[in-house]
């Protein structure tokens, strides 16, 4: 004997969910200048006429998935303060990429404006997720009030970061967890020349530095410095004694 299912009806909220999903999904594949309200209808099983009961056009579904990106993307900055700062940043990075490599073309809208380029609320949302992870990182750092150059480096790590992963995503010619750790001694990196123009930039570098293992992103990076210094000096030859 065979059986009929019977297709539930969704309340109002759960279909807009559910847009907003299919939405996303697409955005994921491609550009959302390339996607049509016509296969966001088809891919949610409803007439074109349904999705603008919903929504009023293809902008407000755009904005709404843009917003629900932004949250997810938003909360890949929150990490456990426990343990050394360079690992925390480091698995910041990898969730960070892993909705970029899952979300290519929907990232690049996020953060380019995509269709709702000039748009405030798109521009606000992308705000406030660079807020989001600013926040984050200062609240990993131990500091309420950030010194200028410590706001400078924060938002300058934050920006780069963001950079990075757009012209990663042109080819991704660079193994993605060599970036991941790249970006992680960036930070290091950034904070360690400000620390050398400030003293109270010194003194928040070296108690982070305190709690780094020998074996932490950050001690890498030493490594790695330390190794290229000693080539260099090698390489550099010697100037006559007059």
């Amino acid at each position: 004997m065979t059986t009929t299912g019977v297709r539930r009806r969704m309340g109002v909220e759960e279909r807009r969910q559910q847009l907003i999903g299919v939405a996303l999904d697409l955005f994921s594949r491609r550009s959302p200048d390339e996607v049509s309200i016509d296969e966001i209808a088809v891919a949610a099983g409803i007439s074109r006429p349904l999705v603008y009961h919903y929504f009023p056009g293809k902008q407000s579904l755009f904005e709404a998935a843009l917003r629900r990106a932004a949250d997810e993307l938003a909360a890949r900055f929150a990490e456990p303060h426990e343990g050394p700062l360079g690992g925390r940043l480091l698995r910041v990075m990898g969730r960070f990429f892993d909705f970029v490599e899952g979300h290519g073309p929907g990232f690049s809208a996020l953060m380019r404006g995509g269709p709702s380029a000039g748009s405030s609320t798109a521009y606000a949302m992308v705000d406030e997720v660079r807020q989001a992870a600013y926040d984050q990182i200062m609240a990993h750092l131990g500091v309420d009030e950030a010194p200028p150059r410590l706001e400078l480096v924060v938002r300058s790590w934050v920006s780069l970061a963001e950079t990075t992963a757009l012209i990663w995503l042109d080819g991704r010619r660079v193994p993605r967890g060599e970036l991941e750790l790249q970006l992680v001694h960036d930070f290091a990196a950034l904070a360690a020349v400000s620390a050398a123009y400030d003293d109270e930039m010194s003194g928040i570098l070296l108690r982070v530095l305190a709690d780094e293992p020998s074996d932490g992103p950050f001690a890498d990076l030493v490594g790695r410095l330390t190794a290229l210094a000693s080539a260099a000096t090698r390489t550099v030859p010697a100037q006559p004694v007059r």
